[in-house]
């Protein structure tokens, strides 16, 4: 045997291909060789016996005149020890399959669409179907595709290398949608590896881990009016109002077990038509190996989680939304991934995805790795990934986790625990870079595709477009609003007097971001407590307070985010492992507060005042923020065309009547909602008749009314109609 057949017997060798398939003896004749470990005999094209080279798996046959060298050919073979026969074309028959474009491309970090290629797809090549196989594993001597198929032995189907790319690959006649594989790898320092496929579209149910073929997309989408809306959405000035959910939880069929899509869709759009919400937003769907990690751990990163069904079914589940006008944000997290040998850590024996590093390439609070951004081909596996789920998916919009832990090299770690950037600094560069280039592609590529940060922190221009320096996201989530709200509400009403800067200082930065106002599931876990229960007070105003909070955040400049639970009250903290206590939610009084959602949504929509300016200083004006000792709030909210609704919070249980404050213009007033309502089972107090228009200057404005404030209760007030 030449030294090139010696290598790959040993699985050693970078292109099967030099010794497979079509060859020339030594005295220049053409023939076939074959390496078939466990095969007892090998027939060529189902007729002419093939000869076992002695001592070896590999398999000749001299070719006569007659055959076109070139030409496919089939291989039937027995395996030791079995009767059936095995009936393939060889792989080894095929011309590389992977172009010079896309390799190039691919190298530079700009091929936006690396999942077209890479990973597992159905193709028919010459008139043959099977599946062509591409992966990235650089400084590595040998990569195999191994599943059932082959007996998961990685000498059966080595792949080929093309060139000094780092890409492999192999087109496998035969294999069908629904077959598993994985990807063998003998690295460098001879460890064997065994990875699935890092851009594999569909995986086994967890606690499995193979990668899994699926068929070509061929669903049929029916969303194509909303798509064309969507390229002319003016998300700044319109309403959006979330529902973010965690698909496993929200509601289950039984003790560990999922609704699939489809039967989850059936339940949940007619539930969020009726609340009224602008879109949902699935926490992450991409595959992952633990339930506890909420998805934030994945493993899969173009891989819709098994959990919920085939590709297919997310994708139907997403055109009903869109059918029911609905839009469908997801949570997406190239912040990290696991740890899990299986996966991408340690992709080919040492660090390729993440830094070796670990003071760069490790959240060790997280016990994740994190993405080397500099690294071109590392790089494009996110880029294409954002645009992989927003093409394939139709997904909406794209809530990026864990940003401010991308921006700084210093996240989370103690001097001597971080590396400086090349300047010096604390600044993660390439981060930085990544996101505003993600950004920037699909802001221009996909036009009405909006972007969230999850970003804790004041770094500046988040929402600036990446031209002017900015990271170029459409939206960031106001945590600070989140957080001082949050701790306001929580106060017994009688020491919120203290705390009314609070409720206030928000204005000071409102407006230097494109904010969204989040009320989200980090809220409602670990010790945190449910909404309901950060409300003081017994049952009822604790409700109170809580229809009270909805109000003051509808009323507030930004757009709204409120996780699953918070419209049924519930009491529990959220538990990944069970669905919320629907149960419960069946009383009257935790029924109304669905009802006030739907309602405040169904205003929020209708009244371009409290949405057309959500972040512009001119939508926004106190009428009177000063009122500490009553705890009580009022402010205006203006559409571009100088429209107006009041909105009056009474942050205390104690009625206030005689209450008066200043209006913009000289006309009669009336509530369009009162959270006090015996509608949201409130005490009813209010006031039911017209608001009469008095020529009493007050509060900077020439004239005011006056009227009843309800106890720990917000309105909602608008001119009467001339």
């Amino acid at each position: 045997m030449n030294p090139a057949m010696i290598a790959l017997q040993q699985g050693e060798l970078h292109d099967p291909f030099l010794v497979l398939g079509y060859q020339t003896s030594t005295d220049g004749k053409p023939l076939v060789r074959e390496y078939l470990p466990q095969a007892e005999q090998v027939l060529f094209n189902g007729e002419t016996a093939m000869s076992r080279l002695h001592g070896t798996d590999f398999f000749e046959l001299p070719l006569s005149d007659s055959h076109t060298v070139g030409s496919h050919y089939s291989l039937k073979w027995q395996e030791k020890g079995s009767q059936q026969w095995v009936d393939v074309t060889s792989p080894y028959s095929f011309l590389p399959q992977v172009g010079e474009l896309d390799l190039h491309l691919f190298s530079e970090g700009r091929h936006h669409h690396a999942y077209q290629f890479m990973g597992a797809h159905q193709k028919t090549i010459d008139d043959v179907e099977g599946c062509l196989f591409t992966l990235w594993a650089p400084n590595i001597k040998r990569v195999s595709v191994v599943g059932d198929f082959n007996g998961w032995n990685g000498l059966r189907n080595q792949m080929r290398a093309t060139g000094s790319s780092g890409i492999w690959e192999l087109f496998i006649p035969g294999l069908q949608a629904g077959d598993y594989y994985k990807f063998e790898l003998l690295t460098q320092n001879n460890q064997l590896l065994l990875k699935t496929d890092p851009y594999a579209r569909q995986m086994a149910m967890r606690p499995e881990t193979a990668s899994k073929i699926v068929s070509k997309n061929s669903y049929q989408w029916q969303d194509t009016a909303w798509l064309k809306n969507r390229e002319e959405f003016d998300w700044q000035h319109q309403p959006i109002s979330i529902y973010e959910l965690h698909a496993g939880s929200w509601r289950r069929p039984g003790n560990e077990q999922f609704y699939n899509w489809q039967e989850l869709g059936d339940q949940l759009i007619p539930y969020v038509s009726q609340l009224g919400y602008t879109h949902i937003e699935l926490m992450p769907i991409a595959e992952h190996p633990l339930d506890q990690s909420w998805g934030y751990q994945v493993s899969g990163f173009y891989s819709p989680s098994s959990r919920y069904g085939s590709p297919d079914q997310l994708r139907e589940f997403i055109d009903r939304c869109h059918q029911n006008n609905i839009g469908v944000i997801l949570d997406w997290v190239p912040a990290h991934f696991p740890k899990d040998s299986f996966a991408l850590a340690r992709f080919n024996g040492n660090a390729l995805y993440e830094h070796e590093d670990s003071r760069k390439g490790e959240h060790k609070e997280w016990g994740t790795l994190i993405f080397n951004y500099g690294l071109n081909e590392v790089r494009n596996f996110l880029l294409a990934n954002a645009l992989y789920w927003i093409e394939e998916f139709h997904i909406d919009g794209l809530r990026v986790d864990a940003v401010a832990s991308m921006l700084y090299l210093d996240y989370s770690r103690e001097s001597g625990e971080w590396l400086p950037n090349e300047l010096g600094g604390r600044e993660n560069l390439e981060a930085v870079s990544f996101l505003q280039e993600m950004n920037h592609i699909v802001h221009t590529s996909l036009p009405g595709v909006i972007t969230m940060a999850e970003e804790s922190t004041t770094w500046p221009m988040v929402t600036k477009p990446s031209d002017m320096g900015g990271l170029g996201f459409s939206m960031k989530w106001n945590m600070g609003w989140m957080n001082d709200n949050l701790d306001y509400i929580k106060e017994d009403p009688v020491h919120r007097k203290y705390h009314h800067n609070k409720l206030t200082f928000s204005q000071i930065y409102s407006y230097s971001e494109n904010f969204v106002l989040p009320l989200s599931h980090d809220e409602v876990v670990h010790g945190k407590r449910s909404l309901y229960e950060k409300m003081p007070g017994d049952h009822w105003q604790k409700l109170a307070n809580q229809r009270l909070f909805y109000a003051w955040q509808y009323a507030h400049p930004g757009k709204k985010l409120m996780f699953m639970g918070g419209e049924i009250a519930q009491p529990e903290e959220w538990n990944e492992m069970a669905q919320l206590n629907w149960q419960l939610a069946a009383e009257t009084d935790r029924q109304a507060m669905g009802l006030l959602i739907s309602d405040l949504n169904q205003l929020y929509k209708n009244e371009s005042a409290l949405h057309d300016l959500d972040f512009a200083q001119d939508g926004f004006r106190w009428i009177d923020c000063n009122d500490s000792d009553q705890s009580v709030l009022a402010l205006l909210r203006y559409d571009r065309e100088g429209n107006h609704v009041i909105g009056l919070f009474n942050f205390t249980p104690v009625p206030r009547h005689h209450y008066r404050i200043g209006v913009p213009e000289y006309s009669n007033y009336q509530e369009i909602l009162n959270t006090d309502s015996r509608y949201y089972c409130g005490s009813n107090c209010g006031n039911n008749e017209i608001i009469q228009v008095q020529d009493t200057p007050w509060m900077n404005l020439q004239q005011s009314i006056e009227l009843t404030l309800p106890p720990l209760a917000a309105l909602y007030l608008k001119v009467v109609a001339k």
